[in-house]
């Protein structure tokens, strides 16, 4: 079952990068942002009441939700979305890549959980695959900022995707029902989102195109209401430091999609950055020996 769960993670949020680069254009990024979540949401909202497996909360979970809400379903994606127009789509999830090992540190800071012996290796290969796969522009004459700007938002907001599995994990912790909890951080989210956007004068004018109507359908019902569901059924089932595991795949995929879809140009850097980043992300999950990695790998798909 796991498998299964991983393997449509991967093929969802892998090709949801692309949607978020259709969806640069005149539509102001919050606007954007709420409308992929208050769709989302309301599609949760009555799925659950349908079911009736919508569950309250207390006043103290809600607050959580409410952090969670920022952090998954409202900033880490201004980030996402800003960055977007400044690097590749494909490149963002290299980079988001790296939410593995962002996930051992802040399981360590408030969970105590202890540092595995392979985290040292796997975050050295993880940085300097990322200078290697930018390697090309960072020598360049002249650094364009732009460029800095996308990797620096994009690591934001791989470092807010993270908090927010810390906060799902607490939510598994308290045996809270995780698709109650994502409906209600997504009415919040949108909500932040929202009021950001009135505090910058956007106008909430939709972009009836259908290139953007198709790019926040996708959004809104895959990339949100089923990837976000399955993924945080995967941090309840195993973890959130093994759930990450399944963004090891993502980049293969958006950056196959970005090559056809956006141009990406590939160097030799590029390939042997991407290839130092996925095998850190590989060896966070390794046991001592080459035979450690294959057992952790059937370990978590069965």
């Amino acid at each position: 079952m796991n498998a299964l769960l991983y393997i449509s993670v991967i093929l969802i949020w892998g090709t949801t990068w692309f949607a978020i680069y259709l969806q640069q254009g005149d539509v102001p990024v919050p606007v954007s942002i709420f409308y992929r979540f208050l769709l989302a949401a309301i599609i949760m909202l009555v799925a659950l009441l349908a079911t009736r497996r919508l569950r309250r909360l207390p006043l103290r979970d809600h607050l959580f939700c409410i952090a969670q809400g920022c952090c998954v379903f409202g900033f880490n994606f201004y980030c996402f979305y800003h960055a977007a127009s400044y690097i590749s789509s494909g490149l963002e999830s290299v980079i988001f890549s790296m939410s593995v090992l962002f996930n051992a540190i802040n399981g360590m800071l408030f969970f105590r959980q202890k540092l595995s012996p392979t985290f040292i290796p796997a975050a050295l290969l993880g940085m300097a695959g990322i200078v290697t796969l930018f390697w090309h522009d960072l020598t360049a004459a002249h650094i364009a900022p732009e460029l800095l700007k996308g990797i620096g938002l994009s690591l934001l907001g791989t470092y807010g995707f993270s908090l927010g599995n810390m906060i799902s994990t607490r939510h598994k912790q308290r045996s809270l029902d995780v698709f109650s909890t994502n409906t209600y951080a997504m009415f919040y989210g949108t909500a932040v989102m929202g009021v950001l956007s009135l505090a910058q004068g956007a106008s909430f004018a939709i972009d009836l195109t259908p290139q953007y109507l198709g790019s926040l359908v996708y959004l809104s019902v895959f990339g949100s209401v089923l990837a976000f569901g399955i993924y945080f059924s995967l941090v309840g089932r195993i973890g959130a430091s093994q759930a990450a595991y399944s963004t090891l795949l993502f980049p293969l995929v958006a950056l196959t999609v970005s090559t056809f879809g956006e141009g990406y140009q590939w160097h030799t850097n590029a390939v042997i950055g991407l290839g130092m980043i996925l095998l850190g992300n590989l060896v966070m999950f390794a046991r001592p020996g080459w035979l450690g990695i294959f057992h952790k790998t059937e370990k978590v798909l069965n």
